[in-house]
C-alpha cells in the first residue's frame, strides 16, 4: 500500500520534515497556547477544520472531507478556548470587504492556508464540483 506524503514536506521552509501532523491538536502539549497552535495549524496543514465539540454541522463537514479521502487536522473548540480561538482566527482572516473585522463561524475550514468557509461553502463547492480541484491545488488530494 502506498503512503501519502505529509503536507509539511511540500512547504519550502519545512522541507525534509518527517514528523506526522497531529490528528487532534488541542491537547495542550509543549506549553503552546491555543493562539499559537491555531496559526501553526493553518500554516502547516493542507486542510484544517475548526469545529465546536458536539456540533452536528461540524460533523457533516468532517464526514464530507473524509468521504473525499482528505484527512484534515481537526481542532476541537470548546467553551474554555472558544474566545481565544475566535480572536486568533479573526486575525488570520483579516477584514471583510466592508472593512469590518470578520468573526469566524464554526465549522471554519481552511484549505491551503486560506479560509474556505463553513458548511454552506463546503457543500456548495461540493455540489458545483469546485471542492475537489481546490483540495488538489492545496495538495490534500492526489487522485
Amino acid at each position: 500500500m502506498q503512503q501519502a506524503l505529509q503536507y509539511r514536506e511540500w512547504l519550502p521552509t519545512a522541507a525534509g520534515s518527517s514528523a506526522p501532523p497531529p490528528e487532534n491538536t488541542n491537547s495542550g502539549e509543549d506549553g503552546i497556547n491555543d493562539a499559537k497552535r491555531v496559526r501553526k495549524l493553518v500554516a502547516e496543514n493542507a486542510v484544517v477544520v475548526f469545529a465546536r465539540t458536539g456540533c452536528c454541522m461540524c460533523h457533516v463537514v468532517k464526514l464530507l472531507l473524509h468521504g473525499h479521502g482528505v484527512n484534515p487536522s481537526i481542532f476541537d473548540v470548546d467553551e474554555q478556548n472558544e474566545a481565544e480561538v475566535k480572536e486568533e482566527l479573526s486575525k488570520i482572516i483579516g477584514v471583510d470587504a466592508a472593512g469590518n473585522a470578520a468573526e469566524p463561524q464554526f465549522p471554519a475550514v481552511f484549505v491551503g492556508g486560506e479560509l474556505f468557509g463553513g458548511l454552506e461553502e463546503i457543500m456548495g463547492a461540493h455540489i458545483s464540483g469546485e471542492l475537489v480541484p481546490r483540495l488538489r491545488a492545496a495538495r490534500a488530494l492526489w487522485l
